[in-house]
């Protein structure tokens, strides 16, 4: 890769200077406009009124999309790794319906899946630079992952106690036909909703249901002890671990030490 190709991956896939970080916002402005464009053409009387003006801007935004696509596939090393990953899946699909939408009809409202490139913007904008506690807010999530799993099947054991118990005090009579519904029951009173549709009548069931009311406000607070756990952890300086990505694919969280990118085995700079 020559030198002005090596700097052009760098403004594509990067975003640490001030010319990468203005082609991620234009890029970022593009997906938030073809956006908006589709919602509001979706709308009938829109539509009838500013029919050409959105089908010039999707237009205009579908051949730039299809050369950042292009560009992105061209400055890759890992071609295929790119052309197959998530986000090169995602790419593709934010244009192919336009394109589509020339030989069938009514497919240019596909393109809504445009949205799902809006994922990019953690990887595009760093958020965990902008927002200091974006990134370190996921690491802290993921590090508490088997203790949430612990805590949900402790709920799942809950619900199906307390949902086959009500189904044994209240039963059909008051809308109790069956435990699965009384686990229904059991999920909206314990995470604190309360439908309504379903409501005990005896002055047993109703004693029962307040104990478990009264449980999920306790219950709502367990999972934000794990993770604030996790994170005061994570606050104390030996546990600050910087991160690099990858040029060619824009693999983020690669590991100072790495030589080639976890995602596509590109060599890393």
């Amino acid at each position: 890769m020559n030198l002005s190709k090596k700097r052009l991956a760098h403004i594509v896939f990067e975003s640490n200077d001030f010319a990468s970080k203005t082609f991620d916002l234009i890029i970022l402005v593009m997906i938030c406009g073809s956006v908006l464009v589709e919602v509001l053409d979706s709308v009938s009387e829109l539509h009838v009124r500013y029919n050409i003006l959105f089908y010039s801007l999707e237009l205009i935004f579908t051949f730039l999309f299809t050369l950042e696509y292009i560009l992105r596939i061209w400055l890759s090393t890992r071609k295929k790794k790119y052309i197959f990953s998530f986000f090169g899946i995602i790419d593709l699909l934010a244009i192919l319906p336009v394109y589509l939408s020339f030989f069938l009809v009514n497919t240019h409202f596909l393109i809504v899946v445009r949205a799902f490139r809006l994922l990019r913007i953690i990887r595009i904008l760093k958020l965990g630079r902008y927002l200091s506690e974006a990134d370190f807010l996921l690491s802290s999530v993921k590090a508490s992952v088997t203790k949430i799993q612990l805590f949900l099947f402790a709920v799942l054991t809950i619900v199906l106690t307390m949902g086959t118990l009500m189904y044994m005090i209240e039963g059909p009579e008051s809308g109790f036909t069956s435990i699965p519904r009384g686990m229904y029951w059991a999920i909206v009173t314990l995470t604190t909703v309360g439908y309504g549709d379903i409501a005990p009548s005896t002055p047993f069931g109703q004693f029962v249901a307040s104990l478990i009311m009264l449980l999920g406000y306790a219950i709502i607070a367990v999972p934000t002890g794990i993770v604030s756990s996790e994170m005061a952890k994570r606050r104390s300086p030996e546990h600050h671990v910087s991160t690099r990505t990858c040029t060619h694919c824009g693999k983020d969280g690669l590991d100072p030490s790495d030589h080639y990118c976890r995602e596509c085995g590109g060599p890393l700079d």
